[in-house]
Order: C-alpha cells, then structure tokens, then sequence
C-alpha cells in the first residue's frame, strides 16, 4: 500500500490499531534504561506514545500525514511532558535516514518486499548506539497457511530467519522467534527478533548479502 491507501485506511476509522502498545513491545522494552527511541513505521503513534509516557524520547516516523495527525489527536490525551518527548516525522521510512544515536529502534508490522527491507534495517541499524536495541515485529511468513490476518502476500512477509540473516553481521541477536498471537479469529504468527548492537560491528555501509547462515531458532 502507497501513501494515498493509507491515508485512506487510516481515514476511515477511529483506530486501525487501538491506543494500547503492543503487547510484545512492552514485554520486551519495559525492562530497558530509557534513552532515545525510533519508531519506524509508528502509524497512529501508540507505541511512540507508550514510550514517552515511560521518560524515552521517541522519533516517530510514517509517510501517512493521516496517520501522524491522529498520533498528534491521540497524544493530547497525554500530559504535556509526554507531548513534548515526541517528534513526530511524515516521512518514508525506505528513503528516510535518521541521525545515530538511538538506544532502541523499533519495526513493528512494517512489511516491504526483501530488498526495501534490508535497506530499513541497515538504515535502523546505523541510527543505533552501541549497545542500543532493535527490535523487529511482524507477521511471519507462515501465517497465510496456519494462521489468520495480516497481508497475504508472501513477498512482504519474512521470518525470524530471514532478520536474523540480514543483520548477523552487524549486531548480537538476542530473540529469535515465532509468537502466536491470539485474535478474535484465531491465532496469528509474528516473527519477533531483538539484537542488540555490539562495538565491534562492521560498517552498514559495507554490507553485502551474503549465503544464508544456519542461526538457531527457537519455535
């Protein structure tokens, strides 16, 4: 979906996604030092908005203003020193750079065919301090034939693997794994990976693709 389809999407409800964080986001992020944080495909801001109300200062970026104006609405719910931890950016996340510095990016649901996705994560993967975390969020591939929702295009899904693969060259993979995630329809595959980056790591700059590693997964 285009810029255009997501404003349209995001126009004609309340909330695609609800107010509340999700619930990976918090179980994997709440146990962290606050810092700064890159919200990468943020849509209606509810995780971004999370993350302020715990003290991070959060880059919440999407390419639908639809979209970033309901984060902004959802956000005045908020007191005024959540208000202004946010810096909320229309922009598109497969051309948009960040400046490094952040403790922990996050990409959750963001699904792009394989080529723009690694350009993301290396792009995420640049923005992180040393030590910072990433986190990778969406619905694995195998969930248009055992489980419900999300897109059923197998191009723009991945699994923990396929993450892993593309950034083992660059940071400590601490999570690697399938989640079900129980909907009112079923239950649904996510691909959850968390890394975090070491000293040590190569230049992004200087990534190549190269043949599949043999990481281990835990199902």
């Amino acid at each position: 979906m285009d810029a255009a389809e997501w404003n349209a999407r995001y126009a004609a409800t309340d909330l695609v996604w609800g107010a509340a964080p999700n619930t990976v986001v918090v179980e994997q992020v709440t146990s962290l030092h606050r810092g700064r944080a890159l919200d990468l495909a943020c849509g209606e801001g509810r995780n971004a908005i999370w993350l302020a109300t715990r003290g991070w200062d959060v880059t919440a970026v999407d390419y639908s203003q639809v979209a970033i104006d309901k984060a902004r609405t959802v956000a005045t719910r908020s007191p005024r020193s959540v208000r202004e931890r946010i810096d909320w950016v229309r922009a598109d996340v497969t051309t948009h750079t960040s400046e490094p510095g952040y403790d922990l990016v996050l990409l959750v649901y963001l699904h792009l065919p394989a080529p723009q996705r690694r350009t993301v994560l290396y792009n995420a993967i640049a923005a992180l301090n040393d030590a910072g975390v990433l986190l990778v969020l969406g619905h694995d591939s195998s969930n248009i034939a055992d489980g419900v929702g999300g897109p059923q295009d197998p191009g723009v899904l991945f699994t923990p693997e396929d993450v892993v693969h593309d950034i083992a060259d660059t940071l400590e993979v601490l999570v690697a794994e399938k989640r079900l995630r129980p909907t009112e329809a079923g239950d649904a595959i996510d691909a959850l990976v968390v890394a975090t980056k070491v000293p040590s790591a190569v230049d992004v700059t200087e990534l190549t693709v190269a043949p599949p590693a043999q990481p281990r997964i835990d199902n």
